[in-house]
């Protein structure tokens, strides 16, 4: 659950009364217009929005540089509480890519980046590289970006090419704290080489998995994407230990509830280019990533088929085997584990209910009462196609099951017991009449 910021209302003392009548007094000693500083009204309207701004601010960031920029609205200058409230926000920005750790950011930009390369970045290209590091979003750029042009252009930093009102600070000043400020966490970038070194050691506990997967969902979503893809090479890889492989398995699992669509995409991409290039020993390894993170459902249909037809097959090889009834349940199961992640390729669901259906009835000895229990899970779900093709099977006398049944009093009783799974409402109206036959 993430940690509740309370904010605290900021309470500023009433503007003196001897402020606003000093500044005329200054401007007519000076001989000089009165209308050069901000009116007393502007000061006033811009002095009371101070607090709603102040109170975004986290207490430890409210420094020397937020107490000038309330003197300087005090009195009217603007242009100059632009500048303080705006090199707030970048010293800022510079602390949360400290944070994120230089080394990193040195290692997604593929070059050198120490404390002198943060200090020496322009402006413009700080709020890019706090983009990159998703340290501001999109939003936050383009506000953002727009505050450093008007900063350049109306602030005190640089000559002026005019005034900003009331308005038009206290609009500039909210940006510099939304975007910038009242945010006081930041991402904690993860050092690459450590990651891989990680991974590819020994076997991890249940607290180094914790441990990693939680730098990881701690980073941005670029690194993070890049991290993922990582250890799905990792686990692809016919040279890697299996300890590693599984490390690489586990990290994706805990991640997976907050994997993006864009996170996805670069995992199908991956895996479709070991088939564009004929790895076949990477390909069958990234089918089973997709398998066991549940993603089956993101590959095409042909790659769905092939994995579901090796399911059932080794299935229906075991059934027929020596001690089926001691070795079906593992089979059975893995097939469970395949159906609940989607729909059963249309290629496949003749083949599939037809031995899922054989394994729930039984042989002449009997049925793997242990694996009974996974044939009715996948037996209930079946979509009402699949209940009309195995009512069809069922009434084919010619079939493997419909053979069964017509030797086997206790085939047809485990068959009448399957099909009472199904809800009425789900009943093809085709197959209506022979249902009803079948479960009398």
């Amino acid at each position: 659950m993430p940690d509740i910021v309370v904010r605290e209302n900021v309470e500023l003392p009433s503007l003196p009364s001897t402020v606003l009548p000093a500044l005329t007094e200054l401007t007519t000693s000076l001989g000089i217009p009165r209308n050069v500083l901000a009116s007393d009204e502007e000061i006033e309207y811009a002095w009371r929005d101070l607090p709603r701004e102040l109170r975004e601010i986290p207490a430890d960031l409210r420094g020397e540089l937020v107490a000038r920029m309330c003197v300087a609205v005090s009195s009217g200058l603007f242009d100059g509480a632009m500048n303080y409230i705006w090199n707030a926000a970048i010293l800022h920005l510079r602390q949360k890519i400290r944070n994120f750790g230089l080394a990193v950011v040195a290692q997604i930009r593929q070059g050198g980046f120490e404390e002198k390369n943060l200090l020496e970045l322009q402006d413009s290209r700080l709020l890019e590289l706090c983009l990159k590091l998703n340290i501001i979003d999109e939003d936050g750029y383009f506000f953002l970006d727009q505050c450093r042009d008007v900063r350049n252009n109306f602030s005190a930093a640089h000559p002026t090419m005019g005034t900003v009102n009331d308005r038009e600070f206290t609009t500039f000043l909210n940006r510099c704290v939304r975007y910038a400020l009242a945010d006081s966490s930041s991402p904690r970038g993860v050092e690459i080489s450590s990651f891989i070194s990680a991974v590819k050691g020994a076997r991890f506990n249940e607290h180094q998995c914790q441990v990693w997967t939680q730098r990881l969902n701690d980073t941005h979503d670029a690194q993070r994407q890049l991290l993922v893809s990582m250890a799905h090479g990792i686990y692809c890889d016919a040279a890697t230990s299996e300890p590693a492989r599984l490390n690489a398995l586990d990290i994706c699992l805990g991640l997976k509830d907050t994997l993006t669509n864009s996170i996805k995409s670069e995992l199908i991409n991956s895996h479709t280019e070991y088939v564009a290039k004929g790895q076949e020993d990477k390909h069958t390894a990234s089918l089973q990533f997709f398998e066991k993170l549940g993603y089956l459902g993101l590959l095409n249909e042909s790659e769905q088929h092939a994995v579901f037809s090796k399911a059932t097959t080794r299935l229906w090889h075991v059934h027929n085997g020596t001690n089926n009834f001691y070795n079906e349940p593992p089979f059975a199961e893995r097939l469970l584990e395949l159906t609940q992640q989607g729909a059963i390729p249309e290629t496949m669901q003749e083949v599939l209910v037809h031995v899922v259906a054989c394994c729930a009835v039984g042989n002449g000895y009997g049925v793997s009462n242990a694996a009974v229990p996974y044939y009715n899970r996948i037996i209930e779900a079946f979509s009402p196609r699949e209940i009309a093709t195995l009512v069809r099977l069922a009434m084919n006398r010619n079939s493997d099951l419909g053979r069964r049944l017509s030797y086997s009093p206790a085939a047809r009783s485990r068959l009448k017991q399957a099909l009472e799974l199904f809800d009425p409402s789900s009943i093809p109206s085709g197959v209506k009449t022979d249902y009803d036959t079948l479960t009398r």
